[in-house]
């Protein structure tokens, strides 16, 4: 049997394959695999996982997680699912833009990427990833990232970009002032989080020209700025997964038409295609 999970810091879906079946799925509380310790990560694996396992034989693990970004810290997520599934004699751990490429490429070459709170990017050349340009997090890139994107719309609020019944319609529906958003962005943690929080307003509002406008130069600019960076990107599919690139689609697909660029597959969560990616190994 072959286990694989999808991990980001606020939860975990776990998917068991037989022979290319589901025969179970669970959601556990997320790790972010920087920020916890080898025993905290084990201790959460041997309470909300261990109990959904039992009477499987778990052969292989594929752990895809938040902050799996060098060895030692995915040597920790290693030896904290062994601890606890000794049954499996291959865990392969790595990161969550690895999962995200396989989702949309399977073995086949592209450019994968991720369009979500954070936003990410790499060419894939059908097994590992061989490019990845930075992301840099939400102040100094994550272009097209929820973050960004209501960064970007709290800035047109504040000095009045937008039509004052946009302005007025944005306070009203969030309970906000400009002192609370101040507050939230500056002297708060978790100012990603806020941002991002604000972002569906775009959605809901996608038909006013000063919110198109908006998101369809945050789209452009997350292209410019790092899928122009890889060879070939014309030629090539570019892929996203991410729950922003799956509802702006229909802006995300103009953009990329604006710049010469194909989009191949949008989906919101990778686990479907770590499914079938993995079922054809």
């Amino acid at each position: 049997m072959i286990l694989i999970a999808d991990s980001g810091s606020t939860k975990i879906e776990w998917c068991v394959l037989d022979k290319g079946k589901v025969v179970a799925q669970v959601f556990t509380v997320g790790m972010n695999a920087v920020m916890l310790t080898k025993e905290e990560m084990s201790e959460t694996i041997k309470k909300e996982l261990v109990p959904h396992l039992r009477g499987m034989d778990i052969d292989e693990v594929y752990y895809y997680g938040a902050g799996c970004l060098f060895d030692d810290i995915c040597n920790n997520v290693r030896e904290a699912i062994k601890e606890n599934i000794p049954s499996a004699c291959n865990i392969m751990v790595d990161t969550d833009l690895l999962a995200a490429a396989r989702a949309v490429c399977g073995s086949k070459p592209g450019i994968a990427c991720i369009l979500g709170t954070g936003s990410n990017s790499c060419y894939y050349d059908g097994e590992k990833i061989v490019e990845n340009v930075s992301p840099l997090g939400y102040i100094l890139g994550d272009e097209g990232s929820g973050a960004v994107l209501g960064k970007l719309l709290v800035g047109d609020i504040l000095k009045r970009q937008m039509p004052q019944y946009l302005v007025d319609k944005f306070m009203k529906q969030y309970n906000l002032t400009p002192q609370i958003i101040i507050e939230n962005v500056y002297r708060k943690s978790g100012a990603n989080r806020f941002l991002a929080s604000l972002s569906p307003f775009l959605a809901e509002n996608i038909e006013e020209p000063s919110v198109h406008r908006l998101v369809l130069n945050a789209f452009k600019s997350f292209f410019v700025r790092n899928v122009e960076n890889y060879n070939g990107y014309k030629e090539l599919p570019v892929n996203f997964i991410g729950s922003i690139a799956y509802n702006y689609k229909d802006v995300l697909d103009e953009a990329a038409k604006a710049l010469y660029i194909t989009i191949g597959k949008i989906i919101k969560s990778p686990m479907e295609g770590l499914i079938k990616y993995h079922s054809n190994k």
